[in-house]
């Protein structure tokens, strides 16, 4: 209402409005957080946390963007494309653990036709490797290959063992195509036999390496659209083997994959397409993934 000097209650709102001010004054800054807190209500608090969840949220996202942060993987290319030029040193035994066998060989390649050269499988590993390694990197990985064509040849089977177990790898994965017979098609997957001799014993990775081979020959099939090998492995994509210096000397889970196979015209076609090489290594990617995830 409009102030009536007449009037001696209306006339004291002045000082007791002065007389609260003062109040408030005299009681100092402790009362008024104490007031906004009331004003707020038992959910203040809750408010004012809000950057935890939300570092939370984000730590998650990462973590599923990168799923193989602080893991290691070793990819092993298959043979070198300066093989060819070093048969007598690629030709020299090496103690498999149960035998000696060649440092190295050359590998196979598609069949040459009037109008287009043969496509090596050492060029096939090379070029499936890194796309597998980029790939894997996205996804949080250290990434190390046993070469990048960046000796004159090798290494041999013995060294490749080494350097998956030096790098303490939580896989290794060798990139392989065959060389089979025309009519033979399809994927495969080599794991390693139980084999105890010498420098060699696989039976701590046995069990781990059938199990990165079946994640990979799942995925594999999935992505590539491609089948299991009608030649070998019943059916199951997976072939055992107890011959072969890269599985026998590892002490790390390892696999060894035959993409294809490059003597038969429909599986080259499949071996020589960027396209289809990016989606062999997709598929190897995504059964390292799964392997790794448990």
């Amino acid at each position: 209402m409009p102030y009536d000097h007449r009037n001696p209650v209306t006339r004291s709102l002045p000082a007791a409005l002065a007389a609260l001010l003062c109040s408030a004054a005299l009681a100092g800054c402790g009362a008024a957080p104490e007031a906004a807190r009331s004003a707020q209500g038992p959910g203040a608090a809750a408010t004012t946390a809000t950057p935890a969840p939300a570092r939370t949220q984000a730590a998650a996202a990462t973590t599923a963007a990168r799923p193989l942060a602080g893991r290691t993987v070793v990819i092993d290319p298959g043979h070198n494309p300066g093989n060819f030029r070093h048969g007598r040193e690629i030709a020299e035994k090496v103690d498999i653990g149960t035998n000696h066998k060649e440092c190295d060989t050359t590998g196979t390649s598609t069949n040459a036709t009037g109008t287009q050269a043969a496509y090596t499988e050492a060029a096939f590993t090379l070029d499936v490797s890194h796309r597998l390694r980029k790939l894997l990197e996205e996804r949080g990985a250290k990434v190390v290959l046993t070469h990048d064509a960046d000796r004159p040849y090798g290494p041999c089977v013995d060294e490749r063992a080494r350097i998956g177990n030096a790098a303490e790898a939580d896989a290794v994965v060798s990139v392989h195509a065959d060389g089979s017979a025309k009519g033979n098609r399809g994927f495969h997957v080599i794991v390693p036999a139980k084999v105890k001799g010498g420098s060699a014993d696989t039976a701590p990775i046995v069990a781990p390496s059938r199990t990165l081979g079946e994640r990979i020959a799942t995925a594999f099939r999935r992505t590539t659209g491609t089948s299991p090998a009608n030649y070998l492995g019943d059916g199951t994509g997976l072939d055992v083997r107890s011959d072969l210096g890269g599985l026998n000397l590892s002490t790390v889970p390892k696999v060894f994959v035959e993409c294809g196979n490059m003597r038969d015209p429909k599986d080259a076609a499949l071996l020589t397409s960027g396209v289809w090489r990016q989606k062999a290594a997709q598929g190897i990617a995504d059964g390292i993934v799964t392997y790794l995830q448990g």
